[in-house]
């Protein structure tokens, strides 16, 4: 995937990607990285998903995006720049994929943008602390970006690293999740970590969506467990998959199974053929 950048009128807003060569024609995935992720850690599953315009932003506050005004964010915010920015590349329909935070982000475009979608993804989905009390929001907030401030990126990443993958990963991938982590800005992190605590996911969907929205989560997820994306799934009364010897980056862990995932829910939305009924 090609790193990429465009000027909006909140800033800088940087993304990479990947596909087709005529972009214009292909169907496509918007993919919104986690908490702890940026952009390049989709580049392994989209080796998987050829045939698809991927586009996978730097969250604002991430790589070289500009963070939001808004030094305590809520996930409209964030769909806010999101829209700003798929305007200016000129998508008019695609399949949105949230992981982790960016789920919340996803959750939070659907509510106010749905014009734009073909359908939604909420991958190993967070939820959100905004109904917590004070102390545990307090908890949530500086858990993370206290944490690489005082240990510092590579210390940070060697100790968080493993957490998003399943048990006996490959070395490889915990690389891979490392290499992201050490990318993180302590301000953009910050304001990440506000949304997450403050925030909620059922504040933009309390109800089920009216367009098609699937939860898909690592059957070995550490973070947000599978119990917790069932019973987000079972609340709105969405349909669910689980994504096998997977745990938090489940997109990492296990690429060709969430890839299939991907692919059956978006090609019906989206018009792409069946490779397997071509004659």
């Amino acid at each position: 995937m090609d790193a990429r950048r465009l000027r909006l009128e909140t800033g800088e807003q940087c993304y990479r990607e990947g596909g087709p060569g005529s972009p214009d024609e292909a169907p496509t995935l918007v993919l919104l990285h986690g908490i702890s992720s940026s952009a390049g850690s989709w580049a392994k599953l989209a080796e998987r998903l050829p045939g698809y315009r991927l586009l996978a932003w730097d969250a604002p506050g991430y790589g070289d995006s500009q963070p939001l005004a808004n030094e305590a964010p809520t996930a409209a915010d964030y769909a806010e720049r999101l829209e700003a920015w798929l305007a200016a590349l000129g998508v008019e329909r695609c399949v949105l994929v949230g992981h982790s935070l960016g789920a919340m982000m996803a959750g939070a475009y659907l509510a106010a943008h749905p014009g734009r979608l073909a359908g939604v993804v909420l991958a190993d989905p967070a939820q959100g602390y905004g109904d917590a009390d004070e102390a545990k929001r307090d908890e949530v907030y500086r858990s993370r970006w206290t944490q690489l401030e005082t240990q510092g990126h590579a210390a940070y990443a060697r100790a968080r690293a493993p957490r998003l993958l399943r048990e006996g990963a490959d070395p490889a991938d915990i690389a891979r999740v490392e290499a992201e982590m050490q990318k993180l800005h302590v301000a953009g992190f910050a304001q990440a970590g506000w949304m997450l605590a403050n925030d909620l996911l059922s504040r933009y969907l309390p109800v089920a969506p009216a367009l098609p929205t699937l939860v898909v989560c690592g059957d070995e997820d550490r973070i947000t467990p599978p119990e917790d994306a069932r019973g987000l799934a079972s609340r709105l009364g969405l349909p669910y998959r689980d994504i096998p010897r997977a745990g938090h980056a489940s997109y990492i862990d296990a690429p060709e199974a969430f890839a299939r995932v991907l692919d059956d829910f978006a090609r019906p939305l989206l018009g792409v053929a069946d490779a397997s009924e071509t004659p």
